[in-house]
């Protein structure tokens, strides 16, 4: 059975790392609380709403999904998957572990981790998968447990490449494009009653219990229910970004967000450094307001969308995923597109 590149997969990829953008930038920048009655009070309340506890979801099951495909694809090439993906999650710790010298809230090391408790699941039986991952994922977003939310998600991405969800699509593309519907209409409900629930001034975005400030209880409130509805929202955003994805004039709109998600680890990285010197030239650490970030957002984002498409215009992969790749395999990996096509048609 064949395990090809799955575009789908790198537009959300793209997709993901801007909503990981405007939640990381917060930590970067130090951004305080915003002002009562600003526009910065409103963006964070609507950032807590819409970005919070899904993006990360997204870019975990993502990961699970890879984890499976490189594995397939490892063992179709008569090579040991499992060592393969052990070497491989190594190296994406030590990434992870010089990333964490600049940014404390980083995800790479996290996702090394769960990445070894997921060896043993793909050779487990899709079904279970499905069951253990939604029950997993119900429990711990019922009790709130953030830091545990990947492990369930990663999970239902091993069993979404058991059970080729991608390649149906396609096949059943009126089913499915019923089901998103269903899924974005459900989630918009969700997120109705959330905002129902959000505090009337700014608020720290910590759960903290037993306060007896009603302020802090109600935005303790209004983070739980975000948790709550969290898994519902990551996948009907992922369902609608797949349904925007089969009309072709706003595919190839998009296609730059596929290049952004090619290069996953090498913006996500890169990210972290241009916040950091932004805020440093800029002058925005301790200073920005939250609404500054989100333009600072959107101006490394637009930066990513362009400089991603030139780059593999030339380059068959990343910089960091050449290196993530040549080290994994331990050989030099294609650095120019025309040096790959050569080496996939020999």
């Amino acid at each position: 059975m064949s395990y090809n590149r799955i575009d789908e997969l790198d537009y959300l990829r793209g997709f993901a790392l801007l909503g990981i953008l405007l939640m990381n930038v917060t930590a970067l920048l130090h951004l305080s609380l915003p002002e009562p009655g600003t526009g910065s009070e409103l963006y964070q309340r609507l950032l807590y709403l819409l970005a919070e506890a899904r993006f990360f979801s997204i870019f975990s099951f993502l990961f699970g999904i890879g984890f499976y495909l490189f594995v397939m694809r490892a063992r179709d090439k008569g090579r040991n998957g499992f060592l393969l993906f052990l070497i491989r999650i190594a190296v994406l710790f030590g990434f992870g572990y010089v990333h964490s010298i600049y940014h404390p809230g980083e995800a790479l090391m996290i996702y090394a981790i769960c990445g070894l408790l997921l060896l043993p699941f793909y050779k487990v039986n899709r079904w279970v998968n499905v069951a253990l991952g939604a029950v997993l994922l119900g429990l711990f977003a019922a009790l709130g447990a953030k830091v545990l939310m990947p492990i369930p998600f990663m999970l239902l991405g091993v069993a979404a490449g058991q059970l080729r969800l991608f390649q149906r699509i396609r096949e059943r593309r009126r089913m499915f494009e019923i089901t998103a519907v269903v899924l974005v209409a459900v989630a918009a409900a969700a997120l109705q009653y959330q905002y129902g629930l959000a505090p009337s001034e700014p608020f720290i975005p910590v759960m903290m219990e037993g306060t007896g400030d009603p302020q802090l209880e109600q935005a303790n409130q209004y983070l739980k229910a975000g948790l709550l509805v969290g898994p519902l929202v990551a996948i009907a955003y992922m369902a609608l970004v797949l349904l925007l994805l089969q009309i072709k004039p706003i595919r190839e709109l998009l296609d730059p967000m596929r290049a952004v998600g090619r290069m996953a680890l090498t913006n996500y990285i890169g990210q972290t450094v241009l916040v950091l010197l932004a805020g440093q030239w800029l002058g925005l650490e301790g200073t920005a307001n939250w609404v500054d970030g989100l333009w600072l957002c959107l101006g490394i984002y637009l930066i990513q969308l362009i400089a991603s498409s030139v780059w593999l215009h030339y380059f068959a992969m990343g910089p960091l995923e050449w290196i993530w790749r040549a080290a994994t395999y331990l050989s030099w990996p294609p650095v120019f597109n025309r040096q790959r096509a050569a080496v996939e048609t020999q």
